[in-house]
């Protein structure tokens, strides 16, 4: 049950970063839910049904949902972005160099739920490619590595599928910690929400020097809050309006895609394929060898 809820989480998360606000439902499945609810409810004294839904759920002749009002988290205030000064020396040295300062930043320090880790980049500095996603979830603030859930098992295969190994891309975040949500105290979060742009704007320059530092030829941006991120909260409203099209972000051809986790929730052919002809124009604009069967990957079934 608690996977159910936690993809539910996420899908409609994900739904409203996209530009959606408004998903509706049956009487029946509004039911089903309220009957979810009402047990998560009754075993650990959480209300979930609010937290879980951000888009406005338009019920078909449904009954409304009640839930107990749910523990609020004093929302910090955060100062204002860093200045990053990075030392004189090779790559190496200055990536060390960011990575230590990022480990030991007091304000991303407080943003930690207990027992908890921070999230660098990792991979080849010496990458031509460099993939940007949104924050870190629960596995990947337990390793302090981004990307290695099922949606980063996804992203290396489809590192894979361009040519190369998950070691030979660059791959980060626009968040160095996991935006937390309202939860009990000693009770594990579930579910995951995009950053607010306070959030982003805090870590945005510490990305920004890992850009400078690997220095790529193409930046790919997993996903409309990543997108975001970096072209601006109103760059656009909904994905479909920029993915395809080349962009620019710190002087670098920035190419903005689907995050990995929208193949785990729609595993078609024609979802694999949209992702796949982005990755076709990064491979093409850094000339990496393109065969005839990569070009036709996922052209049918």
């Amino acid at each position: 049950m608690r996977t159910a809820i936690t993809a539910l989480t996420e899908e409609l998360r994900r739904l409203k970063a996209s530009g959606v606000t408004n998903v509706t439902i049956s009487s029946d499945s509004l039911a089903r839910l309220q009957t979810v609810v009402s047990k998560r409810v009754d075993a650990s004294g959480v209300a979930l049904a609010k937290e879980t839904v951000p888009p406005t759920i338009n019920p078909i002749a449904a009954p409304s949902i009640k839930t107990p009002k749910k523990q609020e988290t004093p929302k910090r205030a955060l100062p204002d972005p860093p200045t990053v000064n990075l030392p004189e020396g090779d790559k190496q040295t200055r990536w060390a160099a960011l990575r230590e300062l990022v480990r030991k930043d007091e304000t991303c320090l407080t943003q930690l739920a207990p027992g908890k880790q921070l999230v660098f980049g990792v991979g080849d500095i010496d990458s031509k490619i460099m993939f940007v996603g949104e924050a870190p979830g629960a596995d990947e603030e337990i390793k302090g590595e981004p990307f290695i859930g099922p949606a980063g098992q996804l992203l290396t295969k489809m590192i894979s599928g361009m040519g190369l190994k998950r070691e030979e891309a660059y791959i980060s975040n626009i968040m160095n910690w996991r935006p937390q949500l309202p939860n009990q105290a000693g009770s594990e979060q579930m579910g995951n929400r995009p950053p607010d742009a306070e959030e982003m704007a805090y870590c945005l320059p510490f990305l920004r020097a890992q850009i400078e530092v690997v220095a790529p030829q193409v930046i790919v941006a997993l996903g409309a809050t990543a997108g975001r991120g970096l072209m601006g909260l109103d760059a656009f409203r909904t994905l479909g309006e920029v993915r395809g099209k080349w962009h620019e972000f710190a002087k670098t051809p920035l190419m903005v895609t689907y995050h990995p986790s929208y193949i785990l929730r729609n595993k078609s052919n024609r979802s694999k394929r949209a992702i796949w002809e982005d990755l076709l124009q990064v491979m093409e604009r850094i000339q990496m060898p393109i065969t005839d069967k990569q070009r036709g990957y996922f052209l049918s079934g």
